[in-house]
């Protein structure tokens, strides 16, 4: 008969995965917001309203594991988010000024907490926790790759594709922690814009 994990109740056990899926969605609401080293499994556990049994049953490896878990959930949402953007339009200049602005207005609506779900945590820990850099940087690739695949569909060859696909998501970036600390939607309004100009002019 299998014995279940210290700490983890039955209800947690029957109901593993969305347990699971709680304890990472608040890793990733926390990480966004204050980044790694704010962020205690204590409080994660909390958040999720889960045991901290169960919470490491699910990730033995600790803090470092569940963040990684964290950042790829992040990575699937923001995605998800830049590429709903980016099918709102058949134009990829309209397509990348309407990111922009679902950006800014999912930024506002959060009183501007949540921002790139990544940012924090990537700065925080460079050079020090390869793990979260590797995912990190993945996730940072594939929004470039989002975008990238965008502007091959609407006909850019592949070398000026990735070039374009590169500056709007730096600028996307800069935008968003700019608009965080001025707490106004229009450095990423004016960004949206300008990357908007840049795609036609190369078209």
């Amino acid at each position: 008969m299998q014995t279940e994990p210290q700490g983890v109740s039955t209800k947690d056990t029957e109901a593993g995965v969305g347990t699971r899926e709680r304890v990472v969605r608040a890793a990733s609401r926390l990480l966004q917001r204050q980044g790694y080293e704010g962020t205690g499994i204590k409080l994660i556990a909390r958040e999720a309203e889960a045991t901290l049994g169960s919470v490491y049953h699910f990730f033995p490896g600790g803090k470092e594991e569940l963040a990684v878990a964290a950042i790829r959930h992040g990575d699937r949402e923001f995605a998800d988010m830049l590429g709903a953007g980016l099918d709102s339009s058949d134009d990829p200049a309209v397509a990348v000024e309407n990111c922009a602005r679902r950006l800014a207005t999912a930024l506002r609506a959060s009183g501007w907490t949540d921002g790139c779900p990544i940012t924090a945590t990537a700065l925080e820990t460079l050079g020090r926790t390869p793990r979260i850099q590797e995912a990190c940087g993945a996730a940072l690739r594939n929004w470039q790759e989002v975008l990238a695949v965008k502007f091959r569909d609407c006909g850019f060859g592949g070398e000026e594709a990735d070039d374009l696909a590169c500056t709007v998501l730096a600028a996307l970036e800069g935008a968003e922690m700019t608009a965080q600390v001025f707490r106004s939607e229009q450095p990423l309004l004016t960004a949206g814009r300008h990357m908007a100009q840049l795609i036609r002019s190369r078209s």
